[in-house]
């Protein structure tokens, strides 16, 4: 567009460029350019994600900050589900033992260790997929660009989830299998 000075005196003036080609060539070029019609003018060239950067300062700095409580929050959980299962593993070691003495197999034993542990994982999973969606709408307000009810999203953050609970919960049992069946069955 041309927008005669005469016409609307501004004390700026402002040329907006695309282009496709990198943008440190394109601010070189410019002020080239710009130098050899009139080395006195005074120019400030700003990029685009320089120009936007400050608009969406708030809206990244809380993307960020949920994802690092985010992050936390799965941390903690995993310790939680890790610990739940230790000491769940921990007062069936008597059971287990017995289970491997009279010839169960290691892998029924295993999924009697992780039966009750799965469950609560695939109710915990589901709940959070729930709250999850009835979160995103006010997470599409706070967070730029963050669409609500994201399938991939929603359906990789609980597939991660339930694979890091199993994994929490397969190394306590895991370690309990290890362990010689007479040994269990003379604690207590």
């Amino acid at each position: 567009m041309f927008f005669p000075l005469l016409q609307a005196p501004a004390t700026e003036t402002s040329v907006v460029v695309r282009s496709n080609r990198d943008t440190q060539q394109v601010v070189a070029e410019m002020q080239r350019i710009m130098r050899d019609l009139d080395s006195g003018l005074p120019i400030s060239i700003e990029t685009w994600g320089q120009k936007v950067g400050f608009a969406l300062f708030p809206a990244r700095v809380a993307t960020v900050s949920l994802g690092v409580l985010g992050g936390m929050g799965a941390l903690l959980s995993i310790t939680g589900i890790f610990g739940m299962a230790a000491y769940s593993v921990s007062k069936r070691k008597r059971e287990l033992g017995i289970r491997m003495a009279i010839g169960a197999a290691k892998k029924e034993v295993l999924q009697a260790a992780l039966g009750r542990a799965f469950k609560l994982l695939a109710v915990g999973s589901a709940a959070g997929l729930v709250l999850g969606i009835l979160a995103t709408r006010l997470l599409a307000f706070v967070v730029y660009q963050a669409t609500p009810r994201d399938p991939v999203v929603l359906v990789g953050v609980v597939l991660a989830m339930l694979l890091l609970g199993l994994l929490a919960t397969w190394i306590p049992a895991r370690r309990a299998l290890s362990i010689d069946p007479l040994v269990l069955l003379r604690e207590d």
